[in-house]
């Protein structure tokens, strides 16, 4: 199984970046999770939008979710191109009725998860987590069965991440703040906090994303470290994690 980050700002896209959007591999199959601002243009180096088998959405803000029309878009240049049709699923809550029904054209269909229901896309196994947010937003537990990454999307620290992430390969949590501010009044998290729950949920490895527009980001690593032994990186465009 194999992690490529696209987009790594939270709230918007930043100079020549993308706001959330992430691909987990296996086999040939390429699963979107989340597709934010700017995602579809990074998204393009390394992955063919007709190559892509299925998105999967944590929850419907822009940063999560703006480019779902420029995806159906670019499958409907292509349909032309190629003079074949795809139709892509995209993966949902239904707590947003409106905005999940928009995620079905000529191009894409809106399948709906149960939250409290293991999902199987292609290759992987997902469960969620509702998490603290300021609109419906689920954290996903992804496994091909010999590996496991935890997606934390947006959410401010609650402790049902530690079970959640137990022994996981690799927690993929937002890290919108720094010690000491208060992120849960933003839905979000601090470097601290993250390296909380990877301590006491014995994870292998963090990759810090979701990252703020200001401050030093090689402090968010230096913080979480202050708690977390293990290895933590900071999210950068086409930084690739994998594991057999």
């Amino acid at each position: 199984m194999e992690l490529k980050i696209i987009g790594y700002w939270g709230g918007d896209p930043g100079v020549d970046g993308a706001s959330s959007t992430y691909v987990i591999s296996k086999n040939d199959f390429h699963l979107v999770v989340d597709i934010g601002s700017g995602g579809l243009c990074k998204l393009q180096k390394y992955v063919n939008v007709t190559d892509i088998d299925a998105v999967i959405l944590s929850h419907y803000h822009a940063d999560h979710v703006a480019d779902v029309g420029v995806l159906q878009q670019a499958l409907l240049v292509q349909s032309f191109l190629t003079e074949s049709v795809t139709t892509v699923p995209i993966y949902a809550h239904k707590e947003n009725d409106v905005a999940f029904h928009q995620l079905t054209d000529d191009f894409t269909e809106s399948v709906a998860y149960v939250p409290e229901n293991t999902l199987k896309i292609g290759p992987f196994f997902i469960r969620f987590l509702r998490t603290k947010h300021s609109v419906p937003c689920f954290g996903m537990r992804i496994t091909d069965g010999n590996s496991t990454i935890v997606y934390t999307a947006d959410s401010a620290y609650q402790d049902e991440w530690i079970k959640f992430s137990k022994d996981a390969d690799l927690l993929l949590a937002e890290s919108n703040f720094y010690k000491g501010q208060d992120a849960a009044k933003a839905g979000h998290m601090t470097s601290e906090e993250v390296g909380i729950i990877a301590k006491n949920a014995d994870v292998k490895e963090v990759i810090l994303t979701h990252l703020p527009h200001f401050g030093e980001h090689a402090q968010l690593v230096k913080e979480t470290k202050e708690v977390f032994t293990g290895p933590v990186t900071l999210a950068k465009e086409g930084l690739t994690w994998s594991k057999l």
